[in-house]
């Protein structure tokens, strides 16, 4: 049963409609899939994925470390991630600004964890916290991501469907 979402319109959803409907997410965008990231676990307003280790994440093959693009990438996804499902409905939100805290290297042959929450909404701006880790004692990197609201006018219609395409059983319709 689908189920159609107006873009504003506030829609509650269930962890597991969550973690179904972010899967679907990262499974469209091309670097993401292809890269295998996988959505772990969501509990709004807050995501953690995984990053199977492959050799194409390298960026210093003599070191074995991997590239700092990657990790960029996994922050800005993780955090956007947060902000989908920290909102009362989804909206396009593109990335304003993230910055990226460097703590030691990510190493080669060992998945990379991620987790982001969003911190705060306003009319126009989520800001959102997220953090890398192999090890969890020893954060690898974190990013402080803020994401530009489109709003309902500007989020394409469907755009809620779409993203709950075959999620729609967990759905709590408050609002």
């Amino acid at each position: 049963m689908t189920q159609d979402i107006q873009p504003g319109e506030v829609v509650r959803r269930d962890p597991e409609a969550w973690r179904i409907a972010l899967t679907r997410f990262v499974s469209i965008i091309p670097h993401t899939q292809e890269l295998g990231l996988e959505v772990i676990s969501v509990v709004p307003p807050e995501v953690t994925m995984r990053l199977p280790w492959r050799d194409e994440l390298l960026g210093d093959s003599t070191r074995g470390l991997v590239h700092g693009g990657v990790l960029t990438m996994l922050l800005d996804t993780v955090c956007g991630s947060a902000v989908l499902c920290g909102l009362p409905s989804p909206e396009v939100c593109p990335t304003l600004d993230l910055r990226v805290d460097h703590y030691r290297p990510a190493l080669a042959g060992r998945p990379i964890m991620a987790s982001a929450r969003v911190l705060s909404v306003t009319e126009s701006v989520v800001f959102t916290e997220g953090t890398l880790w192999q090890d969890p004692e020893r954060p690898v990197a974190r990013g402080i991501g803020n994401f530009m609201r489109l709003g309902p006018r500007n989020t394409p219609p469907g755009f809620g469907e779409a993203l709950f395409s075959g999620a729609n059983e967990g759905a709590n319709d408050d609002g």
